[in-house]
């Protein structure tokens, strides 16, 4: 059996042979070649080293790798710009969430989507400002896929959930999006203050002062987004090992049992004991699993504090 690397290989020249890819188009990425396939950074990077030296691909810098032209002489083809008129801004914000999508954030520059698109770099700033304000056109548009709905639920605990969980498929869907914003430095997106607002109209009616309606609305946002990040962590993780949680986890026995022979940690012994190696940390279980805790001890302060109008 061929080594994964070659394996990688002959499925790239597969695409390119039967048309899927084409001269100038943008191949896979190391990393997503890693998570796709379940190799290690190194491994897809050798596929690519390979395909390099075999002149069918070439690499673009701060584009990514591209197929090359047969050779025959000439230089590599680049995709043919695209018209002017052609380019838009939905084109780019969707051009740049693919890439998100595929690679992760850290991939995603204003070339790399240029390359994409097959458009001059600086023909994007006709449309979008730079990164920063991509960044939250790409936010208002993944939130648009999950809209909140026009009539809210009666009460503030059902209107609450509603957002959470709407928020919650947002990231499963784009787990990237966990890492664009911050407490601290939040972006001023249309779409994350319709939640803002959704949340606060919840809770307006009573006697919660400003600062604590504000904390009711972080505290949810901040507990979606905590777990949430966990997802692009993971990915981030298996693209960079090219093993599984569960792969990675078997790789540390010998550290668990020099923990559980030292006797210094009891309790955690004792639970893993009685979850006999069965535990599997599913984020969407865990993220049901505290939800409803969260929102029953916010009860008694907004329940005492505030009547919603029904």
């Amino acid at each position: 059996m061929a080594p994964p690397y070659a394996r990688i290989v002959d499925d790239i020249k597969g695409r390119i042979a039967d048309g899927r890819l084409r001269t100038g188009d943008r191949v896979p990425s190391t990393r997503q070649l890693a998570r796709d396939w379940g190799v290690a950074l190194a491994t897809a990077a050798k596929a690519l080293t390979v395909l390099a030296q075999e002149g069918v691909v070439v690499a673009e810098p701060r584009v990514g790798t591209l197929v090359a032209r047969p050779r025959d002489g000439g230089a590599p083809a680049r995709r043919p710009l695209l018209p002017e008129n052609d380019l838009t801004r939905e084109r780019i914000v969707r051009a740049a969430i693919e890439i998100a999508d595929a690679d992760g954030l850290p991939e995603l520059t204003m070339r790399g989507v240029a390359g994409r698109l097959g458009a001059a770099t600086m023909s994007l700033y006709r449309h979008v400002g730079g990164k920063d304000d991509l960044l939250m056109l790409m936010i208002d548009a993944v939130l648009r896929e999950f809209p909140l709905p026009e009539e809210p639920p009666p009460g503030w605990r059902a209107r609450l959930e509603t957002s959470a969980r709407l928020q919650w498929a947002a990231y499963r869907a784009h787990p990237w999006m966990a890492k664009v914003t911050s407490l601290t430095r939040p972006l001023p997106s249309p779409s994350l203050l319709r939640h803002t607002e959704w949340a606060l109209a919840a809770i307006e009616d009573g006697r919660l002062d400003a600062a604590g309606k504000m904390h009711v609305h972080i505290l949810l946002f901040s507990y979606v987004q905590g777990i949430a990040a966990n997802l692009e962590f993971e990915r981030q993780a298996r693209a960079g090992t090219g093993l599984t949680g569960d792969e990675w986890m078997s790789g540390q026995e010998d550290t668990l049992r020099d923990i559980v022979a030292s006797g210094a940690y009891p309790s955690f012994v004792k639970v893993v004991g009685e979850m006999a190696g069965g535990f599997d940390l599913d984020l969407d279980r865990l993220f049901e699993f505290g939800l409803k805790p969260l929102l029953d001890g916010l009860g008694p302060v907004i329940d005492a504090e505030v009547n919603v109008r029904e």
